[in-house]
């Protein structure tokens, strides 16, 4: 019945509606340093099996092909997709994760954050802290001298936080530790650059920078967005497309329910 094509052409409209919700967050955070692009994962829904392939037909045949009539297609997840993104030239703070692993941040909460943006500032105290609206303070950072100017404090690819130590050398005052998960698509976006562990991820591995296969830091860069405008633009036409397919879908439907409907007069 054509009543089965206006449900399911409408959980297409649904659907597809919220894949053009996770382009528009993609395309919106295109310049978001640090920030990975998402993909609408979808399925079908159950099937009326109005009947049963392999069904005994006669006393030596079978049916080969049954009845089967789905009943549309859900969003099943977003995945984060974590491609490295491309460098960006940055202050001498700014330190970038070049393979797998996240900056680790103290929350107010007491929780700990991860995360991929490494715009580091100097706050009041003297610490490194994420350059959001919140100021997280890196969860292992340094407190560097007062006496020593921000442009003089280095970040080595080990994670090794270094400053001058007023006698022609320089003196290691931190280190920067990273953490790595089994499942990073399976962390939880809080935003303002953070993400947090979930009981998908598995437990965190922490090491220093080129160690238990973390990436190694890229001091004075940046990871920009993994957004590619193009390829999210082309999803975005064909996502219109196909939403407008499934109106037409629901048109056609109604049309036929009406002339079924005129058929008693």
């Amino acid at each position: 019945m054509a009543i089965t094509a206006l449900h399911t052409a409408a959980t297409g409209m649904q659907a597809l509606s919220m894949k053009i919700d996770v382009i528009a967050n993609n395309i919106a955070n295109a310049e978001t340093v640090g920030f990975k692009s998402s993909r609408a994962n979808f399925q079908d829904l159950l099937y009326q099996l109005r009947s049963q392939p392999g069904v005994q037909t006669t006393e030596n045949t079978t049916s080969p092909l049954g009845t089967q009539i789905g009943l549309g297609v859900a969003l099943s997840n977003t995945q984060l997709l974590m491609q490295q993104g491309s460098t960006m030239p940055g202050t001498n703070l700014d330190a970038m994760i070049q393979g797998e692993g996240f900056f680790q941040v103290e929350l107010p909460d007491g929780r700990t954050g991860y995360t991929r943006a490494g715009n580091f500032v100097r706050n009041a105290n003297g610490e490194l802290v994420l350059g959001n609206s919140f100021g997280y303070r890196l969860k292992d950072s340094p407190t560097i001298p007062e006496n020593i100017p921000t442009g003089e404090v280095a970040i080595g690819a080990n994670g090794e936080v270094s400053v001058p130590d007023g006698a022609g050398t320089t003196q290691v005052i931190g280190q920067i530790q990273l953490a790595r998960f089994p499942n990073p698509g399976g962390l939880l976006q809080a935003g303002a650059h953070i993400y947090l562990q979930s009981g998908a991820t598995g437990e965190p591995v922490e090491a220093k920078p080129g160690e238990n296969g973390l990436g190694t830091l890229l001091p004075g860069q940046l990871e920009l967005s993994t957004t590619e405008a193009v390829t999210e633009l082309v999803e975005l036409i064909k996502t219109q497309r196909v939403f407008q397919m499934n109106s037409q879908t629901i048109q056609s439907a109604d049309e036929a329910l009406q002339t079924i409907a005129n058929l008693r007069r």
